[in-house]
């Protein structure tokens, strides 16, 4: 029997603003052909950078101690992960979560658009440049009262390529512009939760089941400040989908019995250099829909772990 392959840590964010229709959040559809999730639309985000554990990074807002409280995980992953929330949002939307270190709550860095900015962000992905020298050649500091914990999913332990993912809600710095500037995206878009589900449901927009989810989750709430008030939506556990076939068809099922059913097939990954060496049910049966059913009666276990 093959041994799971070991979760990589990845941190991703629910980047949320208020638009004319109501809450908005901010998507990209990730280039076909890529080794993960290609041609899904998902949130910025990414694995986890050696460097952004880096103990000298200038620090506003929640502890590393509180966010590993809140994320059950150890003082150092907690910064690393935080880290790498800002850093990504950098990266792929070209917004910064961060401001002065002595700052009040309102002082944010307010546009990170010029060619000097565009060259760090460049910089960043090339890994020629960590988040906190770019932090410090600026004289700002993280901003963790910006984001909030959302939610904790880890891939099935039959996928070859695996992550153990903390999910980030947080707003829109105001002057600042979420730009389509990730090279792993081929459209950015700021949709309500509920159009965005209304286009998985319709097969237009496939999705992985924690983007389902997840704007499933966001789409009771009125406005970002509800969503921030009120993260997170359920108490933090690992979610980590069994997959099973039914008469009635192909379900992702959750650790609280609840099922999700699975109708948009997930693009080819079996070809080049990303074929994969055993078919997993996340390859071989479809992707979600939007048909998400209640547990039949089966309780939630909010310290269970996946499997």
């Amino acid at each position: 029997m093959t041994t799971p392959a070991t979760p990589r840590q990845a941190a991703t964010v629910l980047l949320l603003r208020d638009g004319a229709p109501g809450l908005e959040v901010y998507l990209l559809r990730r280039v076909k052909g890529m080794p993960f999730a290609g041609g899904m639309t998902a949130y910025p985000g990414g694995s986890v950078d050696d460097r952004d554990g880096d103990v000298d990074i200038a620090w506003s807002g929640p502890t590393p101690e509180q966010w590993a409280a809140a994320f059950g995980c150890n003082t150092r992953m907690a910064r690393e992960l935080v880290c790498a929330a800002v850093r990504e949002t950098f990266e792929e939307a070209g917004v910064l979560l961060a401001g002065p270190p002595d700052g009040g709550p309102d002082d944010v860095v307010p546009d990170v658009s010029g060619d000097d900015w565009e060259e760090q962000r460049q910089a960043l992905l090339r890994r020629d440049l960590a988040l906190s020298e770019l932090l410090a050649d600026r004289g700002l500091a993280v901003r963790s009262d910006l984001l909030r914990p959302f939610a904790h999913w880890i891939t099935p332990e039959v996928e070859p390529r695996r992550y153990d993912t903390k999910f980030f809600a947080a707003a829109l710095p105001v002057g600042q512009e979420a730009r389509d500037v990730s090279g792993e995206a081929d459209e950015a878009s700021w949709l309500t939760p509920a159009k965005a589900l209304a286009e998985a449901a319709a097969g237009t927009r496939p999705m992985m089941p924690p983007t389902i989810h997840t704007l499933g989750q966001l789409e009771p709430y009125a406005d970002m400040a509800a969503v921030l008030a009120g993260a997170p939506p359920e108490p933090l556990h690992p979610i980590s989908p069994t997959f099973e076939k039914t008469p009635e068809g192909h379900f992702a099922v959750l650790p609280d019995g609840s099922r999700v059913r699975l109708v948009v097939p997930l693009p080819s990954l079996s070809s080049g250099s990303h074929r994969r060496q055993e078919p997993s049910p996340t390859s071989a049966e479809p992707l979600l829909s939007l048909v998400r059913e209640p547990p039949a009666a089966v309780p939630r276990n909010t310290s269970q772990g996946a499997s």
